[in-house]
């Protein structure tokens, strides 16, 4: 069994409507679509995506990069894969674009070995359960009005869902209250509400939001200053009783050992993106549980739902429907407001090749 060929397609994803985020306006979740193809006909996808479709087409290109280190590999040799690869990107580094890059391959290649096996990626691992709490991130942002915010969430529940979260940001304390207060009255006291401050405030600030936010018994306060600072978020977190919950932004399971290492957060939620792949995020979440630390996800909603199925110490899953239009399947919730575990293999969600034929970059 060998790998023949590294496929990738672009895809343009524009977002209902712009949304306004801390930091900047977000129109789209343009994506590079990774394809391995084997000599048996079987062939695993994965992807990684820009914001905006900014440097798509070199992201693109640092996909593409790999395939010297994949043509002829047996798939079930991934981790030989990893390895060459990891030493290959010494020189330009272990973070960015060619971090971004080997997870849009890692992730097809989970994918292929799943599809090889009949197995989800779940049970590849060994799962340690069927279905994970899943909390919606689709809304609730800083561009919607208190009225929109209350619809929205009201909506969220309507949906299944049993944990949302909203954003929050550089305005006045009594703003952000406002606005919490809406959705924490929209949603009622059993709901897991969390905020997102996206990065925007100094610790001074983030303490004194963190502390007026308190009354609102949030499930977590998210990434209150820039992702660098881990000894701000340290302060910040010990400062709290809210907890604080951060890594997105981290890359690869280096930087999220730093972060437990400084106690940084008390929810740790690496992204299969800056991780570079399952691969990393897995050590990330044996980490994580070897500090005792809850692990969620960023993003990749779809592809992070078997993993946190695998790891016994995960938390919620984050469910963003940015990537669902190029999905032949879509996630699912149980009456709990759980996201459950497909029984497919791999990922357990493959791409509609018609949808991704339309929307096609």
């Amino acid at each position: 069994m060998k790998i023949t060929a590294l496929r990738t397609e672009i895809v343009r994803l524009p977002l209902p409507r712009p949304i306004l985020s801390a930091i900047f306006e977000i129109r789209s979740a343009d994506a590079v679509l990774v394809f391995i193809d084997t000599d048996q006909g079987v062939t695993g996808e994965g992807l990684c995506f820009a914001i905006n479709g900014n440097r798509l087409a070199i992201l693109r290109d640092m996909v593409r990069s790999f395939g010297p280190l994949l043509i002829g590999l047996d798939p079930t040799m991934a981790a030989s894969f990893y390895k060459r690869a990891w030493t290959d990107i010494a020189f330009f580094g272990h973070a960015g674009l060619t971090v971004a890059g080997l997870a849009g391959v890692d992730t097809a290649l989970w994918d292929l070995r799943g599809r090889l096996a009949g197995l989800n990626v779940s049970r590849l691992l060994g799962a340690a359960a069927t279905a994970v709490p899943a909390y919606a991130s689709g809304g609730l942002w800083l561009s919607s009005s208190i009225d929109e915010l209350q619809r929205e969430a009201a909506d969220f529940l309507a949906r299944g869902f049993r944990a949302i979260k909203m954003r929050v940001g550089p305005r006045p304390v009594r703003w952000n209250i406002e606005r919490v207060r809406a959705v924490r009255e929209a949603v009622g006291p059993d709901i897991k509400l969390m905020a997102d401050a996206n990065q925007s405030l100094s610790v001074p600030e983030a303490i004194r939001l963190g502390r007026a936010l308190e009354e609102f018994d949030l499930a977590w306060f998210e990434e209150p200053v820039p992702y660098w600072d881990h000894a701000g978020e340290a302060e910040i977190a010990a400062s709290l009783d809210t907890p604080l919950s951060s890594g997105e932004t981290e890359y690869t399971s280096r930087g999220m050992l730093t972060m437990l290492q400084m106690k940084s957060a008390d929810v740790l939620m690496p992204d299969l993106q800056r991780m570079g792949g399952p691969t990393e995020f897995i050590r990330a979440g044996h980490l994580a549980a070897s500090f005792d630390v809850k692990l969620s996800s960023h993003l990749f909603s779809e592809m992070s739902l078997p993993l946190l199925a695998a790891a016994p110490n995960a938390y919620i899953l984050e469910h963003m429907p940015w990537f669902e239009p190029i999905y032949a399947q879509h996630i699912e919730l149980d009456g709990e407001g759980r996201a459950i575990v497909p029984d497919r293999a791999g990922w357990g969600f493959s791409f509609d090749m018609d949808a991704v034929r339309r929307h096609a970059g």
